[in-house]
């Protein structure tokens, strides 16, 4: 028997092209966990071929709630009644019985609805079966165990800590926030955009703190992350906080963590200073997960004009103050999707907390993609992993996650080519838009680290 389950998720093929190695009639079945493999519709898939191949189709189950198992009870039986129709159409023998794997039911001590799915012994089957009918009553009635959900969250504590960092002249009290465990000195260091904060981050860093140890930064000028300048007067000759600058201290606060392989997350802004940092400082970077992210301006007039703007509007910050500032901001078309989200005025609201405001313009100033270098020729000497997720809405950061794979694949031998990821029903902010899927690439890249 062959079993499909995680190893789906790492083949860089066509499914079917992969399925076709095992077309041999001593594999008789075909495990297929849908919330491993990408869902039902990639599980599906597998399981026509599978149907088509005459091989049993199995559907297991990896430690899914009340309501998961609901939903997979009720995708084996569509399976196998396909498969009864399939096997009568080929003049086969029809009456085969199927034993799903929704055993691990057994291992949760509570559940999250207030009564679990009903499993009971068929004596017809010899073997524990649960009812597609109940799998649907369940699905459309049941009732949320409020209490076990309640407790839980609360249980999952984030801690947060003030990390003194200095370079180039400029004392910085860095607000960091974290949670899991690593015995092994690595961690996941997620990196926010521009008016963002590291708690951005919390759903993610919960979702996948544990299996590793996850670390987010309030950057310069945002948050609860405070500066002082040594030696400035009247704030005209401030040191610069450039992407050098930046990386610089994201460097200093690894070494202090005693990190010895990081996976950097970072978003937008965020995500420049993490591909700068693997690119530069690969020793540091395990692998880089770049979210609606760029290597820069190539053309001298773009980004003279670029430079130009973002010193007018973080003037405009600074002089307007940031309500004003942020309905200007997000006026543009970029963040479309982002106004019809239905956590939109809440992110507004926590983007208003921002107190410096004269930082706060400086880094959009100093950090301006016009005065970032060009990484674009760097691309050719990478030699991190990277993922690269972008929003399906994102037309813009689409063609440029397009053109850097196609220039980091093809420059040179690479253990591990770079991957695109394209989130659905988002646009440039893609983990707050849609982060479940977020979490699930996140995940995968990161687990990929572990078993290597």
């Amino acid at each position: 028997m062959v079993l499909f389950d995680e190893s789906i998720n790492y083949i860089r093929e066509n499914p079917l092209n992969f399925l076709q190695k095992y077309i041999h009639p001593g594999v008789a079945a075909v495990v297929i966990k849908p919330s491993v493999i990408g869902g039902f519709e990639n599980a599906a898939l597998i399981a026509r071929w599978a149907q088509q191949h005459d091989k049993m189709t199995v559907i297991s189950a990896a430690f899914e709630s009340s309501l998961g198992l609901s939903a997979f009870v009720q995708f084996a039986q569509h399976l196998d009644l396909e498969s009864a129709e399939m096997r009568k159409w080929m003049k086969k023998e029809t009456e085969i019985t199927v034993a799903h794997g929704f055993g691990t039911y057994k291992w949760f001590k509570e559940h999250v609805t207030a009564e679990p799915l009903n499993f009971h012994h068929s004596p017809d089957h010899g073997s524990v079966v649960a009812s597609a009918v109940d799998a649907g009553r369940l699905l459309q009635q049941g009732r949320l165990n409020s209490d076990v959900i309640v407790r839980n969250s609360i249980q999952e504590q984030v801690k947060d800590y003030q990390l003194p960092v200095d370079v180039d002249g400029i004392s910085v009290s860095l607000k960091v926030r974290e949670t899991g465990e690593s015995s092994d000195g690595t961690a996941v260091v997620f990196l926010h955009g521009f008016l963002g904060t590291g708690e951005d981050w919390t759903p993610i860093m919960k979702s996948v703190s544990g299996s590793t140890r996850c670390i987010a930064i309030d950057l310069p000028g945002h948050g609860e992350s405070t500066l002082r300048y040594h030696g400035s007067r009247n704030g005209l000759d401030r040191p610069n906080l450039s992407i050098e600058v930046m990386v610089d201290m994201l460097c200093k606060v690894l070494d202090y963590l005693a990190l010895k392989k990081v996976t950097l997350v970072g978003y937008s802004m965020g995500a420049r200073i993490a591909l700068y940092t693997a690119l530069k400082c690969s020793n540091k970077v395990e692998r880089a997960v770049i979210i609606s992210g760029s290597p820069g301006l190539i053309d001298t007039n773009a980004r003279t004009t670029r430079k130009a703007k973002d010193d007018f509007r973080a003037s405009m910050l600074i002089s307007n103050g940031l309500k004003r500032f942020l309905d200007t901001w997000y006026a543009e078309e970029l963040w479309t999707s982002l106004k019809i989200h239905p956590h939109f005025n809440q992110l507004v609201k926590n983007r208003l907390q921002h107190n410096d405001l004269h930082n706060l313009g400086k880094v959009l100033s100093d950090m301006s993609i016009g005065r970032q270098p060009s990484l674009w020729e760097d691309l050719k000497q990478n030699q991190v992993p990277l993922q690269i997720i972008v929003g399906g809405n994102d037309a813009k950061f689409k063609k440029i996650a397009n053109e850097m794979v196609s220039r980091l694949n093809s420059a040179h031998e690479v253990a591990e080519p770079a991957q695109i990821i394209e989130i659905p029903n988002a646009g440039h902010a893609v983990h707050i838009e849609n982060p479940l899927a977020v979490i699930s690439a996140v995940r995968q890249f990161i687990t990929r680290t572990n078993k290597n």
